[in-house]
């Protein structure tokens, strides 16, 4: 049997088993390529985007560090200033010229009196090294800081105040020798006996000749503390003392009008009268009183003796037992050195035998209640060191220890019941004292 011709294949046609997926696989190569060729594209185009074109000047340039130039630190000096020492003085030996100390003294004298400086206290003087001196700081107190700064537009002056926290306390003595000794035996400091008498009593009490074995005092009072620790005593809020038999007592009111606070009794007078009852803050040793007949110790002849001799150490301050204005401030012969006031409703007071006189005092200059005069000494006609303390009302000479002295401005009558609420309260924490020795805190900020 005749078989027709077998068809041979046309070109490019594949005819076999298998001749499809081999055709598959042939198609999928290019579409990998393109692919791939997206991607690099796709990556170019983000990373351009993302990254900021460099030059190839900055490609080749390393990482450069750019140097830290420190400040020079300041030098401190501290400086224990003291006693006899001024702000000149301590100014002077660390090189500071008269006329950089009158600058600087002129500039802080509105927030703060450089003759104030007490010593026992602490001054720091910051330098940069080699150039003047930046800051100058003085410790007021545990509290209170002097801060002076070197500026470019001059000098600056503030008081800076420690955060502290206040707690309420009561204490109470018996005095056997002294006030202050009475006050150290009941655990506390000589600051709050002087606080007790510079605030409450001094016009009721002479803390010298009035003081009876046996007298009794509580004090209800403020206690400053910085991070736990004791950083000295805030207001005494109220207190008493029993001396000789009789009570006094006082309680701390602010004025709703004028915002000043003051110390009144138990009816809302003033415990402050027109003068101190004595010049010193603890009276030293009367050696001899107001007389109109007494034998002179030098003269050997009797004659008035018009003021209240005190015994006491070369160089005891002395201070104005009233507000007023010096009159007088020289060597007056047999006197010595004297220093004599001029207050209201025409007294005068005058301060004889003084060894030199307080900062500041001169004729014309005015003081304050409690302000320095001058210190004891024995200047004139004198057999030791004292002072001779005197009054005079209207020209004439009075006796310091009796005449009577009419108290300061009451409180005005339309805050008494106000007041009285809170004289109940004060007086709770004065009879109680497990109530008033719970403390209640409040947090003062600088």
């Amino acid at each position: 049997m005749l078989r027709a011709p077998a068809r041979k294949p046309k070109a490019g046609r594949i005819i076999g088993p298998g001749c499809k997926s081999k055709k598959k696989k042939l198609l999928i190569l290019p579409c990998l390529v393109g692919a791939a060729g997206l991607l690099i594209v796709a990556y170019g185009l983000i990373h351009d985007a993302l990254l900021p074109e460099q030059s190839a000047d900055s490609q080749a340039a390393p990482d450069l560090q750019i140097p830290v130039i420190e400040s020079p630190c300041l030098e401190e000096k501290s400086l224990n200033i003291r006693p006899g020492s001024s702000f000149a003085t301590i100014l002077e030996a660390e090189g500071f010229s008269p006329r950089d100390i009158y600058d600087l003294s002129s500039s802080v004298k509105p927030v703060y009196d450089m003759a104030r400086i007490k010593a026992g206290q602490v001054m720091r003087i910051f330098r940069l090294p080699g150039r003047s001196w930046q800051t100058i700081e003085y410790d007021i107190d545990e509290l209170h800081c002097l801060t002076i700064d070197n500026c470019q537009n001059g000098i600056e002056a503030a008081i800076k105040t420690h955060p502290h926290e206040i707690r309420t306390a009561v204490l109470n003595g018996i005095v056997n020798d002294s006030l202050i000794a009475a006050v150290a035996e009941a655990g506390e400091r000589d600051s709050l006996a002087l606080d007790l008498v510079e605030s409450c009593f001094a016009w009721d009490i002479d803390f010298y000749s009035d003081l009876r074995q046996g007298d009794t005092f509580t004090i209800y009072f403020e206690k400053k503390f910085i991070k736990g620790v004791f950083a000295g005593y805030g207001n005494i809020l109220a207190a008493e003392f029993i001396n000789n038999g009789r009570t006094y007592r006082a309680f701390r009111f602010t004025r709703p009008d004028t915002q000043v606070a003051d110390y009144f009794d138990e009816n809302g007078d003033s415990k402050r009268k027109q003068f101190l009852r004595s010049p010193f803050k603890f009276t030293p040793r009367i050696t001899s009183h107001f007389s109109l007949r007494r034998l002179h110790p030098i003269r050997k002849v009797y004659r008035p003796h018009y003021g209240v001799d005190y015994a006491a150490p070369i160089g005891t301050p002395v201070q104005a037992t009233a507000d007023g204005q010096v009159i007088l401030a020289a060597w007056n012969g047999a006197a010595g050195r004297i220093v004599k006031l001029q207050h209201k409703n025409r007294y005068q007071t005058a301060y004889l035998h003084l060894s030199r006189f307080g900062p500041g005092i001169k004729k014309g200059s005015s003081v304050k209640t409690g302000d320095i005069v001058g210190y004891v000494g024995s200047s004139g006609e004198s057999t030791g060191p004292h002072l001779d303390y005197r009054i005079y009302y209207r020209g004439m000479p009075v006796n310091p220890l009796s005449h009577k002295f009419k108290p300061a401005e009451p409180l005005d009558r339309k805050f008494l019941d106000e007041y009285k609420m809170e004289t109940k309260r004060l007086t709770f924490s004065l009879e109680l004292r497990q109530f008033a020795a719970r403390p209640f805190h409040f947090f003062l900020m600088p």
